[in-house]
């Protein structure tokens, strides 16, 4: 790997002392003290539209769960930084696009002039994406009720009904993580919303008691079977030409996501912006891999808040190079 053209920023992962990224992905914590526990475990029926609110943007979208609506907006403008740019006339894949924020986002920067293809198996969240794109440009904005892996096949996905962010086809270490989570919390009450920040005058026993509470709730988990594809088939079965941006979160599914290129196919595209779990070493295999396929602009970031989880941010570009004579 040529370190010059490889820029990191290299962040500790010592997870014992630092907040993990699923607590801000898996609750907006005010959702811990409401009485309603109900979640959607179904398609929305057709004839029945989901809720509506309006985003900070003046944009009116229908959503599944409220208290994820401004998580969701605040996690899309993260991707957009670090060069990673589109332009009207572009072409972007929203990969894991839950109700569909960031491709909204894309929609808005390119004045309604972009091709969008949207992906989400989960068919709660999946209807409320169909939603939003029939609103603004279903012709445009062409959504998918599948996933992407490295297979096409079907696949069994733990669906969170009180925390669909958190959806994923890993669903083997949830207890782990729900300890995890506990943990962070508690070590860092001081990130806690202002809402729920009263958490941090209570004694030690009742903090645990609350949070016991909230977590056994959020962890409530549905199992439903997901359709997967590869993402050269749906490259081949639609004729793109060329992937502007490729956007990718898809709670630890990232790497199966980039094993579903093809060869032919990566020169295609030209931005990739991706969320990794880094387990078993996947944001140095996950660089190395799109270092060998031509991107010559990786920036790696971990924010602050999230130092010492296993989440990080990767930015790819193929920048120009020139010869220097």
């Amino acid at each position: 790997m040529n370190n010059n053209s490889i820029m990191k920023e290299k962040k500790s992962h010592d997870q014992s002392t630092n907040p993990n990224k699923d607590i801000q992905k898996l609750f907006n914590l005010t959702q811990f003290f409401k009485k309603d526990d109900r979640g959607i475990s179904a398609f929305i029926p057709e004839t029945t539209l989901p809720p509506e609110t309006t985003l900070p943007n003046g944009m009116t979208i229908f959503y599944l769960r409220k208290e994820e609506v401004n998580v969701l907006y605040e996690q899309v403008q993260h991707y957009f930084r670090n060069g990673i740019e589109v332009h009207e006339y572009d072409t972007v894949f929203d990969v894991g696009a839950n109700i569909g924020l960031f491709t909204l986002w894309a929609y808005q920067i390119c004045k309604k002039n972009v091709t969008i293809y949207a992906f989400e198996p989960i068919p709660a969240i999946f209807n409320v994406l169909k939603a939003n794109a029939e609103r603004f440009n279903l012709e445009e904005i062409k959504v998918f009720f599948c996933g992407l892996s490295q297979k096409s096949e079907k696949a069994t996905f733990a669906w969170f009904p009180n925390g669909s962010m958190l959806s994923t086809k890993y669903k083997d270490d949830l207890k782990e993580l729900q300890q995890q989570l506990k943990e962070s919390i508690l070590q860092n009450l001081i990130e806690l919303p202002r809402e729920v920040r009263w958490l941090r005058r209570l004694p030690p026993f009742l903090q645990s008691f609350f949070i016991d509470k909230g977590l056994k709730k959020k962890f409530k988990i549905e199992e439903v079977t997901c359709q997967l594809q590869t993402l050269s088939e749906i490259i081949y079965q639609h004729n793109v030409k060329q992937i502007d941006l490729l956007k990718i979160d898809v709670e630890k599914s990232e790497l199966d996501v980039l094993m579903g290129i093809k060869e032919e196919d990566w020169s295609k595209i030209k931005q990739i912006v991706v969320e990794i779990h880094n387990i078993e070493g996947r944001v140095e295999k996950i660089t190395n891999l799109l270092s060998v396929h031509g991107f010559n602009q990786i920036i790696i970031e971990q924010e602050p808040i999230f130092r010492g989880s296993e989440i990080f941010s990767l930015y790819a570009l193929r920048k120009p190079v020139f010869s220097g004579h």
